[in-house]
């Protein structure tokens, strides 16, 4: 049954107590994205640090959550840990059917509980337990013991942290059922913040689907789209991980910490060999038939008598570029042994691996030594970076500490910060050029998939500035209806304007589905405008010289053309948020 208005539980952790307040804008900010920033309008300090216990940390999913296929996501909103403004991470798993399935349209927490605590949430019931035998525990054997402790039938999803959240490392994820992370700029220590180690969301109401003829024929070509034909299959297959050899190939991927941009070793750790030589099983988000979550299996001694447990670690593009490629680690297992320990110290994998490389380079120069990293760090040496990533994930010194708050925080105190590989936070792994380095660094999440930046690059060999900026503006707002809907992102083939119109009018939301373009430019503009509220400036925000010296299939990159940019860019984004 459709809702006109928002439906959302606020959680108050000081007081163990919560209430149901409903909220107007379902055909302005739709859900997602849009209602998240709603919320923290109403709920969150744009003048208290992020750490204040009455910031907010809010959950949120769109109109289509379940639905139709790959309304999946879930968006997470709070201040981040990083750059002490409002941002976003996005997860699947069972997340957003879960909140569907317990009668919400989010979920707001603020306050800060006297001990460690998990808040578990039903359409029925709310309770705040004590947890405190769980700190540093990390996030598989915290998972195990959420899982005992959620009886009850329905959509169940878990959420947790692992030390390195409850240590306010800003590189800290929250872990979503295993295998699906809120992973960047620090939602594991906005929920250490507030003494919150778990939530456990039951989905045990009734969820009526429409029953009407139209709904079920829109349903089953939706079906039909991202099932039996070719537009989705790459994600099932290979996945991402397929990209791997593409970008090598075009010398756009990077190595050694951005030193190199391709490496005939690749063979060695691409989608191909991944496939072959890890992959035990493909998993999905709940509400999605496609499957892209590629979980691998590697084996790892426990005992001095050589027995052996087997673990399951899921892999993407990402995970490879940033504990691969980055760190020179050429083997597939190595990657996922090393990938294992980030996942039980509830680290964000990309900023963690891409930090090492840092650490590592930084090294070598003679800026650090043992002292700081305790074990000598080196390209390619998968052991030392394994004990490194505990370090990092449990802050095992103040070197550590301080490289959890970011590669140029810790270059800020022993240099280096001009081969630190930071687009606004932790860079994704596209080395294609001018176009995704502006992108990236003043994203607003700073992520890949703020803008199809690094597509540009390879599609586009012309410097048109105007032409760039214009592509980067649109290509957003069509993202951020997308990600307040909350589809997938890898379905953005596949739900055009008119497909989404379509599905929204079928369940009974014809007035937004007429405004489609309208919503996407509100929210875009409501996002900028409360980041920028709590501090962001483009001036700010610098491009290490590493990214100056990079060389694609293109050719070098041209500071000039970076800059201009850059400088426009964040110009548009000013324009932006104030008209």
């Amino acid at each position: 049954m459709i809702r006109d208005h928002f439906r959302v539980l606020v959680v108050n952790l000081s007081t163990s107590k919560g209430r149901v307040v409903q909220l107007d804008g379902r055909s302005t900010e739709i859900g997602g994205s849009g209602l998240a920033a709603l919320l923290f309008n109403q709920y969150g300090f744009v003048d208290r640090p992020w750490n204040d216990p009455e910031q907010p940390v809010i959950f949120a999913i769109g109109p289509l959550t379940g639905y139709f296929p790959l309304m999946s996501k879930t968006v997470c909103s709070f201040k981040s840990p990083y750059h002490d403004q409002y941002t976003e991470s996005h997860a699947g798993g069972r997340s957003a059917l879960s909140l569907c399935f317990a009668n919400l349209d989010a979920l707001v927490i603020v306050g800060k509980s006297k001990k460690l605590c998990c808040l578990k949430v039903s359409s029925r019931s709310l309770d705040v337990q004590n947890v405190s035998f769980m700190e540093g525990m990390g996030v598989d054997e915290s998972g195990k013991i959420l899982r005992g402790m959620s009886t009850g039938s329905g959509h169940r999803s878990i959420m947790r942290i692992g030390p390195a959240g409850e240590n306010g490392a800003a590189m800290s994820c929250i872990n979503v059922d295993t295998y699906r992370h809120f992973g960047r700029l620090g939602g594991g220590a906005a929920l250490g913040a507030k003494n919150l180690k778990g939530i456990i969301i039951h989905g045990d109401a009734i969820f009526s689907q429409p029953d009407n003829k139209e709904y079920g024929k829109l349903f089953a070509k939706v079906h039909e789209q991202v099932t039996a034909t070719d537009m989705m299959k790459k994600y099932h297959n290979l996945g991402t991980p397929a990209n791997l050899q593409g970008l090598n190939d075009i010398q756009s991927l990077p190595w050694r910490n951005l030193q190199a941009t391709s490496d005939p070793a690749i063979s060695e750790i691409n989608g191909e060999r991944f496939a072959l030589e890890t992959l035990l099983r493909n998993s999905a988000c709940s509400g999605c038939p496609v499957g892209c979550i590629h979980v691998g299996c590697v084996r790892e001694m426990f005992n001095a008598n050589h027995r052996y447990t087997f673990k399951q670690v899921a892999y993407d593009y990402e995970m490879i570029f940033s504990l691969g490629t980055m760190l020179n680690v050429t083997e597939a297992r190595s990657v996922l042994n090393i990938l294992d320990v980030m996942e039980k110290a509830g680290l964000d994998a990309m900023s963690g691996g891409v930090a090492l490389a840092w650490a590592t380079e930084a090294t070598e120069k003679g800026l650090i030594s043992e002292k700081e990293t305790i074990v000598k760090l080196s390209f390619g040496d998968t052991k030392k970076y394994e004990k490194a990533a505990e370090f990092l994930g449990n802050s095992s010194n103040d070197f550590y500490r301080l490289l959890g708050q970011g590669s140029l925080k810790a270059a800020a105190e022993y240099g280096g910060a001009d081969f630190a590989c930071v687009l606004g936070q932790e860079m994704a792994g596209y080395a294609t050029g001018e176009v995704f380095f502006a992108a990236q660094s003043l994203g607003f999440r700073h992520s890949h998939l703020d803008s199809g930046g690094y597509s540009y690059d390879q599609k586009n060999s012309e410097q048109d500035v105007e032409g760039v900026v214009d592509f980067l503006i649109k290509d957003e707002a069509g993202r951020a209806f997308m990600t307040s809907m909350v589809s997938c992102l890898f379905a953005r083939g596949v739900y055009t304007d008119e497909l989404l119109s379509d599905c929204l009018s079928s369940v009974g939301y014809s007035d937004l589905a007429e405004n489609i373009d309208g919503a996407g430019v509100h929210i875009q503009k409501l996002r900028w405008q409360t980041r920028i509220a709590t501090g962001f400036t483009p001036e700010a925000i610098t491009i290490p010289k590493r990214f100056f010296k990079v060389k694609t299939w293109k050719g070098a990159i041209d500071p000039d053309y970076l800059n201009t940019l850059k400088s426009e860019y964040g110009k548009a984004i000013i324009d932006l948020a104030g008209a």
